[in-house]
């Protein structure tokens, strides 16, 4: 098998030394997404709603640039600066996950790139 690199102009490009996403074999693994809005290039921040929205809108175009979709999702971590908006997140990541959701964990953490307040990964599987 071998590695594929996954990229699209729908989505930020990577802020590092990674990749938006990577298939191998039937395993796409997305790198964490953050609420940059990509037709703009600014950071979506004004609340932790729009702002997670925004992190599913840039997951959604880099699943779609690896042939996939959320229902191919079978891990996601989410990433958080402050526990206390976790139900909040939590509401609108289950908007995109209605039934069979993914395996998942999330956690606080004491920093995210660009001083943003979400973070989140997935993994999918054809």
């Amino acid at each position: 098998m071998e590695k594929k690199i996954i990229f699209t102009e729908q989505a930020p490009a990577p802020i590092g030394p990674y990749n938006q996403a990577v298939s191998f074999g039937n395993f796409l693994f997305v790198s964490g997404q953050i609420a940059i809005d990509q037709s703009t290039g600014n950071l979506i921040t004004e609340n932790v709603i729009d702002e997670t929205r925004q992190v599913m809108k840039n997951l959604e175009a880099v699943l779609a640039a690896g042939g996939m979709n959320f229902s191919n999702v079978v891990k996601s971590t989410i990433f958080l600066m402050d526990m206390k908006q976790f139900a909040t997140v939590n509401e609108i990541y289950g908007e995109y996950f209605p039934e069979n959701a993914p395996a998942r964990e999330t956690v606080q953490v004491a920093g995210l790139p660009k001083g943003v307040n979400v973070e989140i990964s997935v993994i999918a599987a054809k």
